[in-house]
């Protein structure tokens, strides 16, 4: 319990007046992340490190061939240098050289063909439900209330949870939750899957004028919701798509799914050339509530909302000057071998029979060491070259006489307090990107993100503004916060967009783009009509 001591947090809460005239307070003890920044695990910034080294070889060779054939020539004059050129292919015969010329050929197409090819994005979509789906947090209590699913005790216990959440009065929710039948049925989900994700469909072909006969790949995620036929060929039936289309259905993958599904969107076109890739990732809302009462169960009833995000893909290089963004990097850390983060978000059925999601107390401690692995990975890919020298350097030192000290000294308290004195540096990893968007779980996992790596109040924005407009829409929800900075006009080009998701497994994976271009304020987006009260609002 003593090392935990410092996970701790209190904070006093006035009560008010008490029944004798008094007034009472009391002391509340929450849980925070690890300071994961001042800890940073070898293995993981050398797994960093290879990323960097296996990618970035020939540019290390090439500045070297092109100094040595710079001073070889440099030395003769140019008659010199003409002569030396037409003496030494005088020897050789037309067979010679036109067996070195097909070999130099060979080796330039080969060179080409084995690099990987560019993957960019050329737009995306995010759903916008009707007004007539949108709740206040009092409506939405409201129709838990007529539900009659819920006693007062778990009414009272989502409202409280609702006040602190940093959700707003603009969500959506799809309308079954007020009724007081069972809205996990398949005839439900369904209908919630066709309405969100036909609705980013239809906006993203509408915005890129591709034909869904063009699309050669197509990734679907979902969580929860994962019927027979798939929602991959629901899709497929829906746009008659093409027979021999790639698809692919993610189940069970939790909230940081999006970027997995992205991933596997990016092999496939780096495996086939000339070829689209769809990536649709969304949460069914109604399927996944929980009618009991186990208050650990009801959490994620306060917090999801509906949404769907849709993105489409190209890996051919002519699409260059239209597209948005080129993918730079994807880390993904995965911590399910541990059992805490096994079980710290498992669907499971309750003492009644209900089924639902269970939010573990280890869930934010164990989100903080994986988020600790993710960015200690991705370091040495994306800082610039100042920080990644004073931190290699720094890591390096503590390694080699910080250990060798703390040995040498093993038996001498103070000393080896003096050789753990040697503090790392930690990275500005401000320094690598331009924006941030930080998957919006909730308020306290926002707040606590901000403080641990030490980002402002601007670099949290479009997180803070897409929980308080559209809730927490599941592996989505990173796609609403670009659609903010897009909205915002905030994306210049060359500017570099870190997204960074976490969820069931325990899984953190991080993806990085490059703006190819300046991106004007869309004429289709979410945010359009309210994104001008932003940031004022979040603070009301």
């Amino acid at each position: 319990m003593a090392r935990e001591e410092h996970l701790l947090s209190t904070d006093i809460v006035n009560r008010g007046i008490s029944d004798e005239g008094s007034q009472t307070f009391s002391v509340r003890v929450q849980r925070r992340l690890p300071d994961f920044l001042q800890s940073v695990n070898l293995k993981y910034v050398k797994l960093g490190y290879h990323y960097l080294i296996k990618h970035g070889i020939y540019l290390a060779i090439l500045p070297v061939l092109v100094l040595v054939f710079s001073a070889e020539v440099g030395s003769l004059s140019r008659e010199e240098l003409w002569r030396k050129v037409w003496d030494s292919t005088t020897r050789y015969d037309l067979a010679t050289v036109l067996s070195f010329v097909a070999l130099f050929v060979f080796t330039i197409s080969l060179y080409i063909m084995s690099k990987p090819r560019p993957i960019y994005l050329l737009d995306f979509a995010c759903y916008k439900p009707s007004d007539d789906l949108k709740v206040t947090k009092e409506q939405f209590i409201e129709l838990a209330r007529n539900s009659g699913k819920f006693d007062e005790s778990s009414l009272e216990f989502q409202k409280k949870i609702l006040e602190s959440s940093g959700i707003g009065d603009e969500t959506y929710v799809p309308k079954s939750i007020g009724s007081s039948e069972n809205t996990a049925t398949m005839k439900e989900g369904r209908f919630e899957a066709s309405t969100v994700m036909f609705g980013a469909l239809d906006e993203l072909f509408e915005k890129t004028k591709i034909r869904p006969k063009d699309v050669g790949v197509l990734v679907v995620n979902c969580s929860i919701f994962n019927p027979t036929p798939s929602l991959s060929a629901m899709i497929i039936n829906h746009y008659k798509m093409r027979g021999n289309i790639l698809s692919f259905n993610l189940g069970g993958m939790g909230c940081s799914a999006g970027i997995i599904a992205l991933d596997l969107a990016r092999d496939m076109l780096q495996a086939n050339p000339n070829n689209y890739a769809i990536v649709i990732s969304g949460e069914m809302v109604g399927y996944n509530w929980y009618p009991g009462k186990e208050r650990s169960m009801l959490i994620p009833n306060c917090f999801f909302r509906m949404g769907c995000s849709a993105l489409l893909l190209s890996n051919r290089r002519r699409d260059y000057h239209r597209a948005k963004y080129s993918l730079e990097h994807i880390v993904r850390t995965h911590k399910a071998s541990n059992d805490r983060a096994f079980r710290c978000i498992y669907q499971e059925e309750d003492s009644q029979r209900y089924k639902g999601l269970k939010i573990s107390k280890d869930l934010v401690e164990v989100g903080g060491d994986a988020l600790k692995t993710n960015i200690t990975t991705l370091g040495p890919l994306v800082l610039p070259l100042s920080e990644q020298l004073f931190f290699f350097g720094n890591l390096v030192w503590r390694h080699l006489f910080g250990n060798k000290n703390a040995k040498t000294n093993n038996n001498n308290n103070n000393n080896s307090k003096q050789a753990n004195n040697i503090k790392p540096y930690i990275p500005d990893y401000k320094l690598a990107f331009e924006h941030f968007c930080v998957y919006a779980a909730s308020k306290t996992v926002l707040d606590e993100l901000q403080r641990n790596l030490e980002l402002s109040e601007e670099n949290m924005e479009a997180s803070r503004a897409t929980l308080h407009r559209f809730g927490n829409t599941s592996s989505s929800s990173i796609w609403y916060e670009l659609a903010y900075l897009e909205a915002k006009e905030k994306i210049r080009r060359g500017d570099r967009v870190w997204q960074i998701a976490f969820g069931s497994g325990f899984k953190c994976n991080s993806a990085v783009w490059k703006a190819i271009r300046r991106v004007k304020k869309p004429s289709m987006n979410p945010w359009l009509g309210c994104v001008d009260r932003y940031p004022e609002s979040l603070t009301q």
